[in-house]
């Protein structure tokens, strides 16, 4: 494998499995085994976890959105907690890091602590997204891979690749094999956040996106057997 340091992204959606909220914790062992593949492999690895398995605050319309995002960042507080606990039962060492304080529960996010874990080979969960409004998970996975100097981005979602519509509804949807960020820019995918993309864009920071719930899919991904969406700079 060529990437020695890579940002993984997981939707929390897919973590709930079937149930479609919680956890399912079959998933996230079968997650913790393949990142400790990569662990093992020399590879440094940071976590971002969505929150759409507990909440998604953009489907209310009675709450004031700065409440909202707050419940949503603390959603991912609390899944990254248990996630990395799960890693910790598969034997990988853990830190969950927070651009807030959130007690005694995780430590704040700098680069330096980052690269002081990664050389001891923790994994790093990156949980409460950037700590402020208005950005979702999307951002908090480009900005922190762009800080940590991530090798690529890996984002394992429900879905297996960036479609031209939602496949769910339209079974002729078209799979992208590739793409560039001002593709999906232009046509509007929606794939990731506007900010995002544009953030990875003028950075030059690669992406993969990926179905999670295939067999072995975070390793197969890694290792160069790949069948989702290649996103490009």
């Amino acid at each position: 494998m060529s990437e020695k340091r890579i940002l993984l992204k997981l939707s929390g959606e897919a973590l709930a499995g079937e149930k479609k909220t919680g956890f399912d914790e079959a998933t996230c062992v079968g997650v913790a085994k393949q990142v400790k593949q990569l662990v093992d492999a020399g590879v440094e690895v940071g976590i971002v976890i969505g929150g759409g398995n507990f909440w998604r605050g953009r489907t209310s319309e009675k709450i004031d959105r700065t409440k909202a995002d707050s419940i949503g960042m603390l959603a991912t507080v609390m899944n990254c907690i248990y996630v990395s606990e799960i890693f910790r039962t598969e034997g990988m060492n853990t830190e969950v890091l927070t651009p807030f304080k959130v007690g005694t529960f995780t430590s704040e996010f700098s680069k330096d602590r980052v690269n002081e874990n990664f050389s001891k080979k923790k994994v790093c969960f990156f949980a409460g997204g950037t700590g402020h409004p208005y950005f979702s998970t999307d951002m908090c996975m480009a900005l922190r891979a762009i800080e940590i100097d991530a090798d690529y981005i890996y984002a394992a979602k429900s879905i297996d690749g960036v479609y031209d519509s939602d496949p769910a509804i339209n079974p002729n949807a078209k799979k992208y094999d590739t793409l560039t960020f001002d593709e999906v820019v232009e046509k509007k995918l929606g794939v990731i956040d506007l900010p995002a993309s544009v953030l990875c864009m003028e950075n030059k920071m690669q992406m993969k996106i990926f179905g999670l719930l295939e067999d072995n899919s975070i390793v197969n991904a890694v290792n160069g057997d790949f069948k989702g969406t290649t996103i490009t700079a």
